[in-house]
């Protein structure tokens, strides 16, 4: 993007190699983990409601969605979807996947600081995404430091973004793991491979950050070349 001759695009190389790695891997790892069926039989979504009915939140739904690895809890009308492998499964990868889930449900009662700050900010990052690159584009063809400061801005709220889902992946997994244990809802051994899945799903994020890190400083090198 912007034009030819740009070699900054170099510094999005590392990135690149980190982010298609992390997409291999947590599909190597679901997919291997999913054929793995737990010793107790529950499904997905049987963990997920016994956790949240445990956590006092019998008020949070659960609902089947379309497409794989499409999980997620929806904090603005309190609902847990999941996609339908992860649902209906009684997969070791299933259930780790439920857990995490319920783990945002469970943030979102306790209203835990990081995922309140990324809520209060999603309008922010959506905004910086989409308008930060035509904003800095707009300000290399007219030559306006302006703009690019104004595009760099609007990208600098997508990188925090990411970087406060950090801890909020991290802690939601932490807290899947301990509650599988304390319900012994998987074995020593299930929850090991728990923990690889859900290890595998968070460095998506710890790609996802760094590519914006990086972006961050080609548009800051680019911006120092127009001085």
């Amino acid at each position: 993007m912007f034009y030819w001759g740009d070699f900054t695009y170099i510094l999005l190389i590392p990135g690149m190699i980190l982010a298609f790695y992390a997409q291999s891997k947590v599909k190597s790892t679901f997919a291997k983990f999913s054929r793995v069926s737990t010793s107790g039989g529950l499904s997905g979504a049987q963990v997920a409601r016994a956790l949240l009915d445990d956590g006092g939140l019998q008020d949070v739904a659960i609902e089947q969605v379309a497409g794989r690895l499409s999980d997620h809890y929806d904090p603005r009308i309190k609902k847990l979807r999941l996609s339908s492998e992860v649902y209906h499964g009684t997969s070791v990868a299933s259930v780790g996947v439920a857990a995490h889930e319920t783990g945002h449900a469970l943030q979102h009662a306790n209203h835990y600081v990081p995922l309140s700050l990324r809520n209060t900010i999603v309008p922010v990052a959506q905004l910086g995404s989409t308008a930060a690159f035509p904003l800095f584009f707009i300000g290399l063809l007219m030559r306006s430091g302006f703009f690019m400061d104004l595009g760099i801005i609007f990208f600098m709220g997508a990188l925090v973004f990411q970087l406060v889902t950090l801890p909020v992946e991290f802690n939601a997994s932490r807290r899947a793991v301990y509650l599988l244990e304390k319900r012994h809802f998987l074995t020593a051994r299930e929850l090991d491979g728990a923990k690889h899945v859900l290890s595998a799903a968070a460095l998506t994020y710890v790609a996802a950050a760094a590519m914006a890190a990086l972006q961050l400083v080609r548009l800051l090198i680019l911006r120092g070349n127009r001085d």
